[in-house]
């Protein structure tokens, strides 16, 4: 069975459908594409809300009656479908109007470049609404992505794109990594996946921030109120999560891990004791680290 089956069991014409293959160049922005697409897809969408201009002019020429079948690229050769989108229309928008949209900014803190190459001029926004289109299989259809790979759109009547699975669980929800492998930036702590903060809340845990601008680091501990997701969601917040050595630093050098994870019903005093333990062992107390006692 190939995608466009899947089109004109719809009814909808192959030749009013753009395919789009989403691999944003930046890393960061990789890895948490994923992560908008399931838990804030207003923000994934505004990231194919605007084109370079050669898809740009083809998405106006369709406006009103064409649709883009969105798809990302998260293993070669293939790419996981996210949703059919009808482009109901197209406006003009600034530089300046560009970057006051929140999504936009967002999209930024993660290492979204967006226009950045030239402040006059305009740029095209294309109004992209989610159609209900096999809606039970956003996240879960796989299809098999024709070469070259760098061709990244496509017009869906002149291709051939097989149906290679339909996963049992969605894809855009990535399973927890074992604790001892989580690394995580202070913007990611802010989009990170429901069940990832499920798991979160559940551990205690004695936990490592180091800047990477000089490797210093501090170390802190997680009970009580939503255990590790608590204290991680008050940094998300505040930058700082209250530490002094913290305030005068940017919080986007920073990484997160967890050096030890606790019994959910340790004692607040055992796990404070565990917490010592380990700032004596890595020797993160002032002036060697950041934690000043």
């Amino acid at each position: 069975m190939r995608f466009n089956d899947l089109l004109q069991a719809q009814e909808i014409d192959p030749a009013a459908v753009l395919v789009l293959r989403h691999r944003p160049h930046e890393p960061t922005l990789r890895k948490v594409l994923p992560w908008f697409a399931a838990e804030k897809p207003e923000v994934f969408n505004a990231y194919q809300q605007t084109q370079g201009p050669k898809l740009e002019k083809v998405m106006q020429s369709m406006a009103g009656s064409g649709y883009v079948a969105s798809f990302l690229g998260q293993t070669s050769g293939f790419a996981l479908f996210i949703g059919l989108y009808a482009i109901r229309g197209s406006r003009e928008l600034t530089f300046d109007q560009y970057w006051k949209i929140p999504a936009y900014l967002e999209l930024n803190t993660h290492g979204l470049q967006g226009w950045r190459e030239r402040r006059d001029g305009t740029q095209w926004w294309f109004d992209l609404a989610l159609t209900p289109f096999y809606e039970q299989w956003r996240g879960k259809l796989i299809v098999t992505w024709p070469p070259p790979e760098r061709s990244w759109w496509r017009r869906a009547h002149r291709n051939t794109i097989p149906i290679s699975a339909v996963l049992e669980e969605s894809a855009l929800r990535p399973q927890m990594p074992d604790w001892r492998d989580i690394v995580l930036t202070w913007n990611e702590l802010q989009v990170l996946p429901s069940s990832w903060r499920t798991a979160l809340a559940h551990w205690r845990g004695i936990y490592y921030i180091v800047d990477a601008t000089d490797g210093k680091g501090y170390v802190g501990s997680a009970y009580g109120d939503d255990n590790l997701l608590g204290r991680w969601t008050n940094y998300a917040d505040r930058g700082h999560g209250g530490n002094v050595q913290l305030r005068s630093r940017e919080p986007e050098n920073f990484r997160f891990s967890i050096l030890e994870r606790l019994s959910p019903d340790m004692e607040s005093a055992d796990v404070i004791r565990r917490e010592a333990s380990w700032k004596q062992r890595i020797g993160t107390r002032v002036p060697n680290g950041l934690n000043e006692n």
